[in-house]
């Protein structure tokens, strides 16, 4: 059986808190990624995604004078590398978000996104048929 270490993107791509949303926007499109962790100084302290970019953008706000920090979502809600993509998924319906970090004794190894669950799922439910 597959654990959510497994599945997930080890490179965690980082951004500062009072780095502006524009620049934020600019990485994850370079990156071609959905997230960034949100770093102040040498700690997270919250994970910025698209979605949270286009949530501000719909309550109209001035996106050329936010930061980071005024967008990111905090706490960062994690999940330990060892347990299955089901629980993952599970806990991104629950709370309504489509990244998790990945943990190791209680250090961030890495991220798993929703699109990483429904590759592995799918996979999962091709090999059933």
């Amino acid at each position: 059986m597959s654990t959510v270490g497994q599945l997930m993107t080890k490179e965690v791509s980082t951004i500062s808190e009072e780095a502006s949303i524009h620049e934020a926007a600019n990485l994850m499109q370079q990156q071609r990624i959905g997230s960034l962790l949100v770093q102040k100084g040498q700690v997270y302290s919250g994970i910025i995604t698209e979605t949270d970019i286009v949530r501000g953008v719909a309550e109209r706000r001035e996106m050329t004078q936010l930061t980071v920090e005024a967008l990111m979502s905090s706490p960062i809600i994690t999940v330990n590398r060892t347990l299955s993509p089901q629980y993952a998924r599970d806990l991104m319906a629950d709370r309504h978000i489509r990244h998790l970090a990945v943990t190791e004794e209680e250090k961030i190894i890495g991220i798993i996104s929703v699109r990483d669950l429904l590759a592995y799922f799918k996979t999962v439910t091709k090999s059933l048929d």
